[in-house]
């Protein structure tokens, strides 16, 4: 017995250094830029995925679109949110779809090898809004984007960037059919709607939905966009192919299809304007969807 007894003593502390080296498979990591969109949806994500029985953990800081393509070809990320009209901006400049479907079909044939993505959540529409004057709609008869067109060359538009939400490429701002006589470019959406409503232009581009626009929309009238003039912004999830299995992928289709442009973008503007946690705003937002 004190001879088995000694023999077993290397093979346990062999099996002891085994078990302490297994710290298990190596956690999915969804990768977040700056902005609060991107840091809400990151945690949505990585959420969601975790609720499937994935170790995940969300890797803050990236910073644009190139540095999340490159982690995603080498392997350091799995899966990263995005619009997918500025997707396609990016990686298709000559591309001219403007529907959800359309956009989404360019956009998977222009992806780099390797690299997929979840279902677009087309309920969640960040497209840029154009908004004019109630009073310029009454006086010219304008009340969508397509009543616009035949006007443009008259009027003198303004744009502005949304803080806190994806960055978009020029082409996934512009009209179809539109040329304006001339075009200004502010950089606070604060000073896109005081020269709307002075005078100095007479149409605004905004580069998302009109309720980031800072004072609201009171006095204004928001085109609604019927003809698809502009190109669709829909969030989706970039996924490095083969780093999900398909419990994983699934329950990345079913968060697009919860999500909202009311609900999405007031969260964003929680986290921006208020420094909520995007991490408590997506378990509690899971936990409403019964995701």
């Amino acid at each position: 017995m004190r001879i088995v007894g000694r023999a077993l003593v290397p093979v346990l502390a062999l099996l002891a250094v085994s078990c302490g080296r297994d710290d298990g498979p190596e956690p999915l990591v969804v990768g977040a830029q700056g902005s609060a969109q991107s840091r809400v949806l990151a945690e949505i994500y990585a959420q969601a995925l975790a609720r499937t029985g994935a170790a995940v953990r969300v890797e803050p800081g990236l910073r644009d679109r190139a540095e999340v393509f490159a982690a995603l070809d080498a392997g350091t990320v799995a899966v990263a949110a995005d619009h997918n009209g500025a997707l396609l901006g990016v990686l298709n400049t000559g591309a001219e779809a403007a529907t959800t479907d359309d956009v989404t079909e360019e956009l998977n044939g222009s992806l780099p090898e390797g690299t997929i993505t979840s279902d677009p959540a087309d309920g969640a529409d960040f497209e840029p809004r154009v908004l004019i004057t109630a009073a310029l709609a009454e006086q010219r008869g304008i009340d969508s984007v397509q009543d616009l067109l035949a006007q443009c060359p008259s009027l003198i538009a303004g744009t502005a960037v949304v803080p806190g939400l994806f960055d978009l490429p020029p082409v996934a701002g512009e009209i179809s059919g539109c040329a304006f006589g001339a075009t200004q470019v502010f950089t606070d959406p604060v000073e896109l709607r005081r020269a709307l409503v002075d005078g100095r232009i007479q149409a605004a581009a905004l580069g998302g939905p009109a309720e980031f626009l800072p004072g609201g929309a009171d006095g204004l009238r928001v085109l609604a966009d019927s003809g698809d003039a502009i190109r669709a912004e829909n969030p989706l999830a970039l996924v490095r192919k083969g780093a999900l299995d398909d419990v994983e992928l699934e329950k990345l289709n079913y968060v697009a299809g919860e999500l909202t442009t009311d609900e999405l973008g007031a969260l964003v503007l929680r986290v921006r304007d208020e420094s909520a946690d995007p991490a408590e705003l997506a378990r509690t937002w899971l936990d409403a969807h019964g995701l």
